[in-house]
């Protein structure tokens, strides 16, 4: 087999062996199991971040649960991929009670990329930012998801976040908002 051959296969292997790991993330419904992440400073505001890609898509950290992860260690593992904080950072304040569930538009679903996936089912996290402003680093990983960030109101990312996710962060601020510091 010429090297160029060899290098497809081993691409397209690789490719399938994502995919089946993505699929094993599905739950019988087609959601994927996912945190949400509510970084919140001593003042009660919210860490809000800018996807990297230039269309001014704003969001909460959030990610993929692993394969074998429990909720609370895709938590730290998405913090420090995403923003570059370690569980000394931060505290854990609240978690939302059950699972919140969106569904992706069938526009952005690619085709064929895996099957039966509709959407996402989160657990959100309230954490309570410990650590300096300059502790946050969204370079902080070899392929960074964001590229800016800045704290905001704790409810303006309701009314900014894109429309199909709207739902689910009303609905974990509503939950979460409880256990925010108080700034008395």
């Amino acid at each position: 087999m010429c090297e160029y051959a060899a290098k497809a296969v081993s691409a397209r292997a690789r490719e399938m062996h994502r995919l089946e790991d993505f699929q094993h993330m599905l739950d019988q419904d087609g959601y994927r199991s996912n945190v949400g992440v509510v970084l919140a400073n001593a003042t009660g505001q919210v860490l809000w971040a800018r996807r990297v890609g230039g269309r001014n898509a704003w969001q909460f950290p959030q990610g993929g649960i692993d394969q074998g992860e429990t909720p609370e260690q895709a938590l730290f593992r998405e913090l420090y991929e995403e923003v570059g904080l370690t569980p000394d950072r931060v505290r854990v304040l609240a978690q939302t009670d059950d699972w919140l569930y969106y569904r992706l538009p069938q526009r952005m679903r690619r085709k064929n990329a895996t099957p039966g996936f509709v959407g996402q089912k989160q657990k959100w996290f309230l954490l309570e930012m410990l650590g300096q402003d300059q502790d946050v680093n969204v370079a902080q990983s070899a392929k960074p998801e964001f590229d800016q960030w800045r704290w905001v109101s704790y409810y303006y990312p309701i009314s900014q976040i894109v429309e199909f996710k709207r739902e689910v962060y009303r609905r974990a601020l509503l939950q979460l908002a409880a256990y925010l510091p108080r700034t008395d």
